[in-house]
């Protein structure tokens, strides 16, 4: 009994084309919101003028800028720019809920600061070793984070104090603290924009501390970009 061989067409390879960088964009959201609410704990800024952005441009816009980093196969900025867009959008959320809510009555006095301790500390800990990750990205990536861990650092422990009698003058710190991370960071985006857009590097980002692995073909060029 003959055998009729199966025929079946090539596989045909589709390469698909690279997503533009997203780095500039979370970084740009970050800083401005990170500048604005930097800015009321400095004494600064009135209050509550960072919420809408917080909830749509460091909230919303930073975690598409993180769901296009892993389409960018870069594990890093899809995960800081996703968790700092949660971070934002978290916090607008429950500032919303306090302010046009019966929520505030559940967070009052030592126990609002006290929260808002233990809410920063929590981030502080996932900044640590993102932290420690950023050194295999670039000079102005360790730059923005390591200037972010001092800020959460004096926010928490402003925080603390206040819960406990305390004046601001830790809380204040901790608002210039981010004001100098809100610069960072959106020299970080410009410099993204900048160099992407010349072809060479027109803003320095510095080298990383350490060589990173080996990228996939079409991964995110958050280091080289400067985000």
């Amino acid at each position: 009994m003959a055998t009729v061989a199966e025929t079946r067409p090539a596989a045909t390879l589709v390469e698909a084309v690279p997503a533009a960088d997203p780095a500039p964009l979370g970084l740009a959201g970050f800083a401005l919101t990170t500048f604005l609410l930097s800015g009321h704990n400095a004494s600064f800024i009135p209050d509550l003028i960072w919420v809408g952005f917080a909830v749509f441009y460091g909230g919303l816009a930073q975690l598409l800028a993180g769901m296009w980093e892993f389409r960018n196969r870069s594990v890093f900025g899809a995960t800081a720019f996703s968790t700092y867009g949660g971070f934002w959008m978290g916090i607008g959320l429950f500032v919303i809920l306090a302010e046009t809510t019966k929520f505030a009555a559940t967070f009052k006095g030592a126990d609002l600061t006290n929260a808002l301790a233990w809410f920063v500390i929590a981030f502080a800990i996932f900044n640590t070793y993102m932290l420690l990750a950023s050194m295999r990205v670039s000079g102005a990536v360790f730059m923005v984070f390591l200037t972010l861990e001092i800020t959460e650092i004096l926010l928490a422990i402003g925080y603390f104090n206040m819960s406990h009698g305390g004046t601001m003058f830790w809380l204040h710190a901790g608002g210039w603290a981010g004001v100098v991370t809100a610069g960072v960071a959106w020299y970080t985006s410009a410099a993204g924009v900048m160099n992407g857009l010349a072809g060479r590097a027109v803003l320095p980002v510095g080298s990383a501390f350490f060589s990173p692995s080996p990228m996939p073909r079409g991964a995110s060029r958050v280091g080289s970009a400067g985000a």
